[in-house]
């Protein structure tokens, strides 16, 4: 029987974020060894805990998590960070007086990079978030680019519009790369695969309240009841399968298409965060096309585990 993939899985805190969590718990064929959270689309202190919370839940106290110290050069709007703080006050994540799962006592960055060097194999990276925690993990060692044999990353606007509403900014870029534009360029310096979810697909999946009412009418099991509720928080606003597409394509990547693309990383204002086609650019595959009802179908399976 081969060897389970390897995963680390770095998030923002954002509520996809969590999301992806209770999706990658849910696929018995990976082996994830442990999750850092970087303080970008959160206040921390609660990303932490609800990720921790979390793994209790779904009975995964095994996976360890680390808190990253980096920081961005342009923060996230303050209305999406508070969410993390309502997930981690969710009454199903407080039945119980402490918490199992483990935090690391080192900074997130050098225990990624502590965990890629001890690591038996390379390791494929989960990131649904600014890449500035990587960057900074190969920056502390640089020989460790070899540990990894792919990064998925949820990030980047190819051929359509950013979703950047900033001043002094011309919209091109998506929330992600904009956050740190010199750490997704220093990452974008690599030679291992990269397998990019920009918003091209991201946009084609949108949540619906279909989908949500879905998930109430299974809420029997504990992981469709909070998903359920994290959805219901922020159903007052277009609202799209960002992080979680990402984290479906170690599951079912049969349900999607992808595609090579030259690309590079701007970095000077108005344009800072573009993740730009370029001919002779970085080449990175793009996730291109998903089977949309399928796709739906196979959360909500995943889901009733």
């Amino acid at each position: 029987m081969p060897d389970k993939p390897l995963i680390l899985f770095d998030h923002d805190g954002g509520v996809d974020d969590y999301l992806s969590i209770l999706l990658l718990m849910s696929y018995d064929h990976l082996d994830v060894r442990g999750i850092v959270v970087t303080p970008a689309d959160c206040f921390i202190n609660s990303a932490v805990g609800a990720t921790r919370k979390i793994l209790d839940l779904v009975g995964r106290s095994d996976v360890p998590v680390a808190e990253s110290t980096v920081r961005g050069i342009y923060p996230f709007p303050r209305e999406t960070r508070r969410d993390s703080v309502c997930i981690d006050h969710f009454p199903n994540l407080n039945e119980h007086d402490t918490i199992a799962t483990p935090l690391v006592r080192e900074p997130g960055q050098r225990w990624l990079a502590a965990q890629l060097r001890a690591a038996p194999r390379p390791v494929t990276l989960l990131v649904t978030g600014p890449l500035t925690t990587v960057a900074a993990a190969l920056d502390e060692e640089p020989a460790l680019e070899h540990k990894i044999e792919r990064m998925l990353w949820m990030g980047g606007a190819l051929n359509v519009n950013g979703n950047v509403r900033d001043s002094e900014h011309d919209g091109t870029a998506e929330w992600n790369v904009y956050w740190d534009p010199i750490g997704a360029q220093r990452v974008w310096q690599t030679q291992f695969p990269i397998l990019l979810c920009p918003l091209d697909i991201t946009n084609t999946v949108p949540l619906t309240s279909e989908f949500i009412k879905q998930l109430g009418r299974q809420r029997r099991h504990p992981v469709s009841d909070l998903a359920g509720h994290c959805y219901a928080l922020v159903s007052h606003q277009p609202y799209y399968f960002w992080d979680v597409l990402t984290t479906a394509y170690l599951g079912v990547p049969e349900l999607f298409t992808t595609r090579d693309w030259e690309t590079e990383i701007l970095v000077d204002a108005p344009r800072q965060g573009r993740t730009a086609l370029k001919p002779g650019g970085r080449v990175v595959t793009a996730m291109h096309s998903v089977d949309v009802p399928r796709f739906y179908e196979h959360m909500l399976a995943q889901w009733r585990r």
